[in-house]
């Protein structure tokens, strides 16, 4: 058996070659990739979001983007291989073979007067008689010794020549690859294991079981407390106008843990003067509703005036403390208006079904807060439906080139998008006064702003028609085109300091019932994960109607080039109600953009189910499908719909809305794909 120092190194050998095993391959995977990667510029490009410096690759954020788990992980893992390689080379220097000749310093062959004169010399500087110091009693003792004696002894002498130890031929030695303590299992190597094993087994696993269960007792798994998703919950009501939900909004408690100092007191006197028109105050009582504003929780006034400020874009003269929570407020924003948004479409109603309205007023105030637009903006002006809202999100827009503008009856956003190219830029450098640069800046910009269509089917798998009771399936292809081509971008917004994806929701809505049947977030920026998940849904569901293997991969392929050019492929099931034809809407909202949201009539027929449970030869629905609309662009069939009004501060109580839908026509529906199947004799009889 190997000593202990060798058994020692071989268990350090052994780390290393299970650490190198497999990082060697991984790391020269990671470069590969990262060399072979093609760079794409998916953020915007103009002089706005140049000057924020939200994209600027400073020292910090390339440090900060290197700085990843795995990153950090392969690099602690280099570093623990190069610190072994070194400790076992250290380790074989120390272990040295036994070579007498050497120690005496003589050369292999020489004659024993030589030995005898080298030991002499040797003895006078290393003998205990002649040297006190310990080390040398040492060396003199196990090497020169053992040497002088090996090299006289004509025994020891003609082994070591022949087998290279003097104790002749040496038989095989094998060594374990742990250490040293491990072998040595008494005394104090035993205590130390004893504790070794208490600590890793027992008080580690402990220790990461209480943090994890203190902050999951605290945080979701979005990293929202629980105490913001209960005051969500309690706080949306069907009825909510958007304009209320930023009261909503602000409860978080997130927002209500932020200290309010004694020096933030003047700084936010001052905001509200400034965004005092925007706090739906009534003007006729303005000192009773200024008290009653200040009477407030004082982190819900912090909170609602710093949000104020950021959408009135008035956040430049905020002290240092104050500028900070500023900014914490807006890195919180996003993931918790998401929340609120899960909250608002939760089922909620006997139908599980979630509500349309305050889920409508999460998206426009996510909107807004990301473009930081005011909520008043979004108030129709004359044939305008949509507001100023949409312009405002432009580089170097305002409220006064708007006016410009629309002298040329340019009344909605999509028609300034749809203009020619030359004459866009006529107008905006002749008539509304900005320079070619700022021309450019608001084309770049305007090439960043997607354009969402929708393609929707719901029907019953295996069977005809829908029959109450039937579990439906709705297919919805959700597609995305941008000018630049780009598919997956990071949106212009100026004056929201930090990233984020720019993310969708499709809803399944019923507006006059103010119910959302089915929902799901999209996502355009992860290609791999889309068609995955479009291949798997394609497959199962062409398996499921008996297919065969050539017409499951053909559709296969199919989805996967759709994904390629930019869709989406999102599938939901709901249980079918009662009988009767439902006039259903689909949604695709955007959190980012304003403007771009998009809407189609869904026609969907129930019919009465068959009295065995089996479908008649005729029994069956159909669903029909109308053609998107995009923000306000027709102004009559929003208002039969009663789909994209926005409500602000003006806006009407919902039994008011209902009682002007009544006496209203009928939705008119344009090249809708549908059928129609007569119930069968037996439900006839019925």
């Amino acid at each position: 058996m190997a000593n202990s120092d060798e058994s020692s190194s071989l268990f350090l050998i052994f780390i290393l070659t299970m650490l190198a095993l497999p990082l060697v391959p991984y790391t020269i995977l990671r470069l590969f990739r990262s060399v072979t990667k093609k760079k794409k510029t998916i953020h915007c490009r103009c002089s706005e979001c140049a000057r924020s410096g939200k994209y600027r690759k400073s020292i910090y954020k390339r440090i900060s983007n290197f700085s990843t788990c795995s990153n950090l992980t392969v690099v602690l893992l280099w570093a623990v291989m190069f610190v072994l390689i070194y400790y076992i080379k250290l380790m074989s220097q120390e272990v040295q073979p036994f070579e007498p000749y050497s120690i005496l310093g003589l050369e292999p062959g020489a004659s024993e007067s030589e030995i005898k004169k080298s030991y002499r010399k040797l003895s006078i500087l290393y003998h205990p008689d002649k040297n006190p110091d310990p080390e040398a009693h040492n060396y003199f003792v196990e090497f020169i010794s053992k040497a002088y004696q090996a090299l006289t002894d004509q025994t020891s002498r003609e082994n070591y020549e022949k087998y290279g130890h003097p104790d002749g031929r040496q038989g095989f030695q094998m060594g374990i690859a742990l250490p040293q303590f491990l072998l040595n299992i008494d005394g104090a190597s035993g205590g130390i294991l004893l504790l070794g094993i208490v600590g890793i087994c027992i008080l580690l696993p402990l220790m990461i079981a209480v943090i994890y269960l203190s902050r999951s007792s605290k945080y979701t798994g979005n990293y929202v407390m629980h105490h913001t998703l209960y005051t969500y919950f309690n706080c949306i009501k069907p009825s909510l106008a958007p304009n209320k939900v930023m009261e909503v909004f602000i409860k978080a408690q997130e927002y209500m843990e932020m200290p309010v100092r004694r020096t933030d007191e003047e700084p936010l006197q001052k905001l509200f003067l400034e965004v005092r028109s925007e706090l739906n105050l009534d003007m006729k009582n303005i000192r009773t509703e200024q008290a009653k504003f200040w009477k407030q929780h004082p982190p819900l006034v912090k909170m609602e005036l710093l949000i104020q400020a950021h959408l009135t874009r008035e956040t430049g003269n905020l002290p240092p403390a104050l500028m900070k929570d500023y900014k914490h407020m807006l890195e919180l924003a996003p993931r918790l208006l998401e929340e609120l948004m899960k909250m608002a479409v939760l089922p909620r109603n006997p139908h599980g079904h979630g509500w349309l309205r305050p889920a409508i007023g999460v998206i426009e105030l996510s909107q807004n807060i990301i473009q930081a637009v005011p909520l008043s903006a979004r108030k129709a002006v004359g044939a305008n439906s949509e507001g100023s809202a949409p312009f405002l999100q432009l580089p170097h827009f305002s409220d006064s080139t708007i006016k410009k503008i629309s002298r040329k009856k340019i009344r909605t956003f999509q028609e300034f998008r749809e203009m020619p190219l030359s004459d866009r830029t006529e107008l905006l450098t002749q008539i509304a006064g900005l320079s070619p640069s700022e021309a450019k800046d608001v084309e770049l910009v305007l090439e960043m702003i997607p354009t969402i269509t929708l393609e929707i089917t719901c029907e019953t798998e295996g069977e005809e028609g829908i029959q109450e009771g039937d579990l439906v399936t709705m297919y919805s292809w959700v597609s995305l085109h941008r000018p630049n081509g780009l598919t997956g971008a990071h949106f212009h917004a100026p004056y929201f300091p930090f990233q984020k994806e720019e993310n969708f929701w499709l809803l399944l809505a019923d507006s006059n019932a103010n119910s959302v049947w089915l929902s799901q977030k999209v996502s355009f920026m992860d290609e791999s994960t889309a068609i995955t998940a479009a291949s798997k849904t394609i497959q199962e569901t062409k398996e499921a109607l008996g297919a065969s293997v050539k017409e499951i991969n053909q559709a296969v392929r199919e989805a996967i080039e759709k994904v390629k050019s930019g869709s989406r492929l999102i599938m939901g099931k709901f249980q079918a109600p009662a009988e009767g034809n439902y006039n259903l809407t689909s949604y695709c909202l955007c959190d980012a953009w304003i403007g771009v949201d998009v809407k189609s009539g869904v026609k969907l027929k129930v019919v009465k189910r068959s009295r065995a449970g089996t479908r008649g030869g005729g029994g069956g629905g159909g669903v029909e499908e109308a053609v998107q609309e995009e923000g306000g662009e027709e102004e009559e069939e929003e208002e039969e719909e009663g789909l994209d009004d926005y409500e602000s501060e003006y806006s009407e109580d919902e039994e008011e809305v209902k009682e002007d839908r009544k006496g209203k026509g009928k939705e008119k529906l344009v090249n809708g794909k549908g059928k129609e199947v007569e119930e069968s004799d037996e439900e006839e009889e019925e």
